[in-house]
């Protein structure tokens, strides 16, 4: 259980030429390992990330989510890998207003054809494995921002995702609740043994991760252990 962005090129429209957003990007993340990927604002993070999710198809390279590259793929073979595969917890956690804290991990499983029963069984496991147990039943303004990013990342793990991918989860948090995010992600992607990958611009709370890798101008630099 991995995953492995191999010669990733990746280029947008730019009037009259192409703008380079990813520039031969190699990254291997093997299972139960968190690699943050850090770097300024329009240095490639964000579309490190879509590649990796396969939200967006590379110009060149290959990627590959647990021994399957995504390479030819179709795109309803892409909807499945997602859902089967890969957890995605966005900047901002999305949480529909409506529905409790249990209520947006169980939607994930009804996704994914699990029976009710096991589903909520699952939710109160992960909400307890992130301290969220006892506001199972609250719905999102009833949450702190920090239960809120807890929920997310719970809600991303529901359907056992071998490849975790994290978008900035600390930028609407203070220092604290920021780190305990992070020391959170740790903790579950070694218990959890997924591949995880978190891009952000805050370099502040990465001494909990395992290796640390640089973005600049769309290039990455080889990742390196931490501490």
């Amino acid at each position: 259980m991995s995953l492995n962005l191999t010669g990733v090129t990746l280029t947008y429209p730019d009037g009259d030429s192409r703008l380079t957003a990813l520039d031969d990007v190699t990254l291997a993340v093997p299972a139960g390992t968190l690699t943050a990927v850090a770097g300024p604002s329009g240095s490639g993070k964000s579309s490190l990330l879509a590649v990796a999710a396969t939200l967006i198809t590379p110009d060149d390279g290959i990627v590959t989510v647990d021994g399957t590259a995504t390479i030819g793929l179709t795109r309803g073979e892409l909807t499945e890998l997602r859902r089967r595969k890969i957890g995605i917890v966005f900047q901002q956690p999305n949480l529909l207003p409506s529905l409790t804290a249990v209520e947006q991990l169980q939607v994930m499983a009804r996704i994914d054809g699990r029976p009710p029963v096991k589903a909520r069984g699952a939710a109160m496991d992960l909400l307890d494995a992130v301290g969220l147990a006892p506001q199972a039943g609250r719905r999102p303004h009833q949450l702190s921002g920090g239960q809120r990013q807890r929920v997310n990342i719970a809600r991303a793990l529901m359907n056992e995702p071998t490849v975790l991918l994290i978008d900035e989860p600390t930028s609407a948090l203070d220092h604290d609740r920021g780190a305990a995010v992070i020391d959170l992600i740790t903790r579950l992607t070694h218990e959890r043994a997924t591949a995880t990958v978190l891009v952000t611009h805050d370099r502040f709370h990465l001494g909990a991760v395992d290796r640390i890798a640089e973005v600049h101008d769309g290039r990455l630099s080889v990742p390196t252990a931490v501490g």
